[in-house]
């Protein structure tokens, strides 16, 4: 899609933006729908105060941010480019997505779903406020960390929290990152 084109389109939808630079930056009170897209010109910030809806969305353009102050939704994105930046407010729903690009890092303010992962690279970051689904993951290799504000749920195990293998007094979430450090989720 070309900026004009979508620009066009949150003309037609009567949605605030701004030009800052090369960069379209979303703005306004309330949640964006975009129902029919298919795709976004590069450089994309959204900056609104609800929730991006992108639910058509197979790809995300270079230069992608999402700082808007609910969740975002892009259920069917099959890809993400290694700049993508998530520091919305709340959940991130990428149910559809398989493999992320080395260093992602999450910032976002509550959960991240990304049940159908099948594989994660080293130095991926969650730093998100609340849970994260890997439902699919079999394995992890050592270099990613968990640093969310909540639970992991992981195919082998269901949520750590709630493990058996815990030990008494230690920290659930720093048990996970040293027996991933250690190997343990490795094949």
């Amino acid at each position: 899609m070309t900026r004009e084109a979508f620009i066009e389109v949150l003309n037609e939808e009567g949605y605030s933006y701004e030009i800052e630079g090369n960069k379209i930056v979303v703005t306004g009170r309330g949640g964006v729908y975009f129902m029919s897209l298919t795709s976004l010109p590069p450089d994309v910030e959204f900056r609104n105060r609800g929730s991006v809806y992108l639910h058509y969305l197979t790809s995300l353009p270079p230069g992608t941010v999402f700082k808007n102050e609910i969740s975002v939704y892009l259920s069917a994105l099959t890809s993400l480019p290694p700049d993508t930046e998530f520091e919305n407010g709340g959940s991130i729903s990428l149910e559809s997505l398989t493999s992320l690009p080395p260093d992602a890092e999450f910032r976002n303010g509550a959960g991240v779903n990304l049940s159908a992962l099948t594989s994660l690279p080293p130095g991926v970051e969650f730093r998100n406020g609340r849970d994260i689904n890997l439902g699919s993951l079999s394995s992890i290799p050592p270099g990613v960390e968990f640093k969310n504000g909540s639970n992991v749920f992981l195919k082998q195990i269901g949520y750590f929290y709630d493990w058996k293998g815990n030990i008494k007094g230690v920290d659930p979430k720093r048990l996970l990152n040293m027996m991933i450090k250690q190997g343990v989720f490795e094949r």
